[in-house]
């Protein structure tokens, strides 16, 4: 029983660890690059807080060097996810009951772990299995995911408080409930810290979850499951299916019990899933939330008064960081006709002196894309631009997967501003430049907001504050997240809350409270202390 008025330790953003020659913290990461790369791992799945083995299995590779196999994954089917949907119905009576400063508690204390001793292990894994520098995984698998473990925990208690007014004679209560039923958590390979939000967020918030993680992330995602069992959290409360996507989703959208669905990853998946709620629509015992962020068509607008510089570091880190794998990643940019070629010249040059080849070598800039199939469609658009009259090819244009899954860093100018390669979505290090008539600023703006169907991320880069104000409204529908003078990737959990609308999702911001009330189902509860005696009113008596 707790008598207190408990308040959430003030959390702040995991500092970075730069990986500096000499540093300890290279020191640890590289000694457990060396042991994970060795292999050997079994992944099994997890229900109910059983670790069970299908003997279906599928290999973990390393992108950037696909000889070598980091071990097995035992794949999920429909039976297994009918038992994950029961062992999540099963623990959730105690769990909804479980006082929300322990639920924290929990959640706290996995933020320790991952910022100690799990540290390397998330880090390395994250590097190894989804072919991210030491830079990137750094800011994703540890510090990105460990302010979500921190961070949330402190916007469920604001959430907690937002009580309703009472008068004198009765008092008003509002109480949060987790939804009825559990959340299905289908996650992304490319962030693992997406990986450990999706789940974790509902979770938090008194749910039980069925997670099928990407099948191009397993390893990581199975040492988040393991951080969560050493942190306390009672089995069935997060189970971890690895698998088929068709198979586990095609049983789990059955289910009557399905109360949500939290979701990163492809705009096809994520309507193809939609749909398939819709049609069990009448099945469901309540309405499902639905809580999605699918991709981006991401643009950076060079204003005529922008920093050239300023415009190349953003176009550069904004592009071809994590080989353009990124939701956010930079895939568009603007660049105004009074500059001339010089800024795109420059821009081809820098693209070209990127270091890119495995991530084990700390001196590269870029890794390998995540597999075949992405690095066929990838090429598939590099290669028709090479041919085409409405695109010229400024830099890179080469891939080579023979031993990973390796495209060079590539920049196209179009010609045409809707060539294909400035409205599509590629998830690859490829950069369209369109250099627009910067005589009609408003035509350029229209230009932005109307090629891409995508809402997500976008920036401007300006000097002239009157034009960073008129390009922030001409542009307010383009993007969730919108950056002035600064790539448009990189958000930062509680500081830039992440999400975009149109058809890059449902825009309910991760990192943020909004988020969180999307797993909670309020209850008004109205308690009358002075109850009243007699039901006549007052106006029925006489005149």
């Amino acid at each position: 029983m707790n008598d207190a008025l408990l308040r959430m330790p003030p959390p702040d953003n995991e500092p970075i660890y730069p990986y500096a020659p000499g540093g300890a913290d290279k020191a640890s990461l590289k000694a457990e690059l060396e042991r994970l790369g060795k292999g050997g791992f079994e992944v099994p799945l997890v229900i109910g807080g059983k670790e069970v083995r299908t003997g279906k299995t599928s290999p973990i590779i390393r992108p950037d060097d696909k000889a070598t196999k980091l071990g097995v994954f035992h794949m999920a089917g429909a039976a297994e996810a009918a038992a994950a949907v029961e062992a999540a119905l099963k623990a959730r009576k105690d769990w909804a009951r479980t006082p929300w400063e322990e639920r924290a508690a929990i959640f706290r204390r996995v933020a320790e772990l991952a910022a100690g001793k799990y540290r390397p292990l998330l880090v390395a894994s994250t590097m190894l299995n989804q072919s991210k520098t030491a830079q990137q995984a750094e800011i994703d698998a540890a510090c990105e995911a460990i302010d979500y473990f921190r961070v949330n925990p402190a916007f469920m208690e604001k959430i907690y408080e937002i009580q309703p007014a009472s008068l004198r004679n009765e008092w008003n209560r509002s109480s949060y409930r987790p939804l009825e039923g559990f959340v299905y958590a289908v996650s992304p390979f490319n962030f693992t810290a997406i990986a450990a939000n999706l789940a974790s967020a509902p979770a938090m918030m008194g749910n039980v979850v069925v997670w099928k993680p990407s099948s191009t992330s397993v390893l990581s995602n199975w040492f988040l499951m393991k951080l969560y069992e050493e942190a306390g959290l009672p089995p069935g409360v997060i189970n971890f299916l690895p698998g088929s996507g068709s198979a586990i989703s095609g049983l789990v959208l059955e289910r009557p019990e399905l109360a949500g669905l939290h979701f990163t990853g492809s705009t096809a998946v994520f309507r193809g899933l939609w749909k398939g709620i819709a049609a069990n629509l009448e099945k469901y015992k309540t309405y499902p939330r639905i809580v999605g962020e699918t991709g981006g068509k991401n643009f950076i607008f060079v204003d005529p008064s922008a920093d050239p510089e300023a415009a190349l570091v953003a176009a550069i880190r904004g592009a071809y960081e994590y080989q353009g794998q990124k939701c956010s990643a930079a895939s568009r940019i603007y660049v105004p006709a009074s500059w001339g070629p010089g800024f795109l010249g420059k821009l081809a040059e820098a693209a070209k002196g990127l270091p890119m080849g495995p991530v084990t070598d700390f001196r590269n800039f870029l890794g390998a894309v995540i597999d075949e199939a992405s690095f066929d469609s990838i090429m598939s658009y590099v290669e028709r631009a090479k041919s085409s009259p409405k695109a010229k090819l400024l830099a890179g244009g080469k891939g080579d997967k023979s031993k990973g899954f390796f495209i060079e860093p590539t920049l196209i100018e179009a010609l045409d501003p809707h060539y294909e390669t400035m409205e599509t979505e590629l998830f690859g290090p490829v950069l369209t430049a369109y250099t627009y008539d910067d005589r009609d600023m408003e035509a350029a703006y229209r230009l932005v907001d109307s090629s891409s169907p995508y809402g997500l991320t976008g920036s401007v880069i300006a000097r002239d504050r009157g034009a960073i104000v008129r390009a922030s409204e001409a542009l307010v529908d383009a993007a969730g997240n919108f950056y002035v003078n600064d790539k448009p990737t990189g958000a930062v959990v509680g500081r830039q809350p992440f999400g975009g609308a149109r058809a890059s999702g449902t825009n309910d911001k991760a990192g943020s409270l909004l988020n969180l009330l999307r797993w909670t189902s309020p209850r008004s509860v109205k308690e009358n202390l002075e109850p009243p005696t007699d039901w006549r009113y007052p106006y029925m008596g006489e005149a």
